[in-house]
């Protein structure tokens, strides 16, 4: 009997290097499962192993690897009972993969090729099996294309794929229909657990790479009209009632935040794909969209209006880790990929800039296990964010403190850093790069620890037992 699959209920971001502020191009995505279920960091060497092999422990799917695997960080479970789930990371070669965010294809779509549950490639294995073995986005897409043009897919998923100078959205809506778009360089994407990629030009194989038999599946099936624009939103995704409910809201709200001078509404179904920002998107406004819980608007989760509570927002308690894989430009080649991780709810949490080709992971961001320890990163992130829930109100103000006061120490170590590295000589860089992640993350830590004292501290006077004591017993 094959083990539960946990899909994930995740919010994405990409953004084009033209759309950000300083010619980054940035992929990012909170991953939503299980309010206790620890991440780690792991930074992965460069090695050569014979007989390299793959095996599920999610399902049956097997696929034989490249002997050279490629330096990379990950974020994987703590335990890979139920699979490995790497979920994000940066390579050597500066790309970058985040997998996956779930969707879900259509019935019409699946009677005709139904997900391979048994042997098809799970979120689980992605990163896996693809981000060790490719040296661009694009060879990204097109090796996971081609792993489930043999193997199939177990699941409808978009998948995130990054490098210097382009980023690339990727959709399987069926068992082997897939289809993948490049983010225009002045553009970004926001998505939300739906098939999202609208209007597919088969004439442009620069901006669009598709299963090899996609167009003629939806003809043969008299899926999609011949003669009009091919919709692969239309012809392979969802449009019910608990889309305008969970997914479109969050669409909405994403783009709110960047673009505000589109007025739109949160249950519209023509929401676009592809948007321009008002302004360039800077690390700290795509950070502001992965932990929206609809501030400033009357649908806020943590608000009181009669309406609060009606849509799903893109942070939310099932948050296990946000991240920003940003893919800088410089010519540094150890300071082009920032691995921004953000452990536990975004909305308590900050994000902290690891170098990606770093070699020693902080030991607090290598333990967790499911139930709480105070020496694991994860667990330290999560209890913050529980005391504060016993009064988000009466604790904001301690939570926003420390977020802003360690986001803005965070900033400028990761400055100084680059400063230091990019005068180093090249044999020097590594040890400098261990040397700032295990300072940022010894900056986020402590700050979050002092947090926990404080809250611990004012919390001592909340007891139920309080009683007004007449002062002269």
């Amino acid at each position: 009997m094959q083990p539960k699959i946990q899909r994930s209920s995740c919010t994405s971001i990409l953004i084009g290097k033209n759309a950000s502020n300083d010619g980054s191009v940035i992929i990012g995505r909170n991953e939503d499962s299980q309010t206790a279920w620890p991440k780690h960091l792991q930074f992965n060497p460069r090695q050569r192993v014979t007989g390299n092999h793959f095996r599920s422990r999610a399902n049956k799917f097997e696929l034989k690897l490249p002997e050279l695997i490629f330096q990379h960080s990950a974020t994987p479970e703590w335990t890979d009972r139920y699979g490995i789930f790497a979920e994000d990371g940066i390579n050597e070669y500066h790309v970058a993969v985040s997998a996956t965010e779930s969707a879900y294809g259509n019935e019409r779509v699946l009677a005709h090729d139904p997900f391979e549950t048994e042997t098809g490639l799970l979120e689980e294995a992605i990163v896996t099996v693809v981000l060790p073995y490719v040296k661009t986005a694009r060879a990204g897409v097109q090796r996971l294309g081609a792993i489930i043009d043999e193997h199939g897919s177990a699941e409808a998923n978009g998948i995130l794929f990054a490098d210097q100078n382009e980023a690339w959205y990727f959709e399987v809506a069926a068992g082997h229909q897939w289809v993948a778009q490049r983010i225009p360089d002045d553009a970004y994407a926001v998505v939300a657990n739906q098939i999202s990629i609208q209007t597919v030009d088969f004439s442009d194989p620069d901006h669009f790479i598709w299963a090899p038999h996609l167009q003629d599946f939806v003809t043969e099936n008299n899926l999609w009209p011949a003669d009009r624009p091919f919709n692969f939103r239309r012809i392979f995704g969802t449009n019910d009632d608990s889309d305008l409910t969970y997914n479109t809201p969050r669409v909405w709200s994403g783009q709110r935040l960047l673009t505000p001078s589109c007025q739109q509404t949160p249950q519209d179904h023509e929401l676009p794909f592809l948007r321009q920002p008002d302004y360039p998107i800077t690390i700290a406004a795509a950070a502001r969209v992965l932990g929206d819980h609809f501030q400033g608007t009357p649908y806020d989760l943590m608000g009181n209006q009669p309406v609060a509570k009606r849509f799903r927002p893109i942070s939310v308690a099932t948050t296990q880790e946000s991240h920003l894989l940003q893919l800088r430009p410089t010519a540094t080649p150890e300071l082009v990929g920032i691995h921004w991780l953000a452990m536990g709810v975004t909305a308590q949490s900050v994000f902290v800039p690891f170098y990606s080709q770093g070699a020693k992971v902080p030991q607090m961001y290598q333990r967790g296990r499911e139930t709480y320890a105070p020496t694991s990163a994860y667990w330290v992130f999560k209890q913050a964010g529980v005391l504060v829930d016993r009064a988000p109100q009466a604790y904001a103000r301690d939570l926003s403190g420390t977020q802003t006061q360690t986001t803005q120490d965070l900033w400028r170590q990761l400055a100084l850093a680059d400063a230091k590295i990019s005068a180093l000589a090249s044999e020097q860089r590594q040890a400098a790069l261990d040397q700032s992640n295990a300072q940022v993350a010894k900056v986020a830590l402590s700050a979050y620890q002092k947090l926990i004292s404080t809250l611990i501290t004012k919390q001592t006077a909340r007891s139920p037992l309080n009683f007004k004591v007449d002062p002269n017993l």
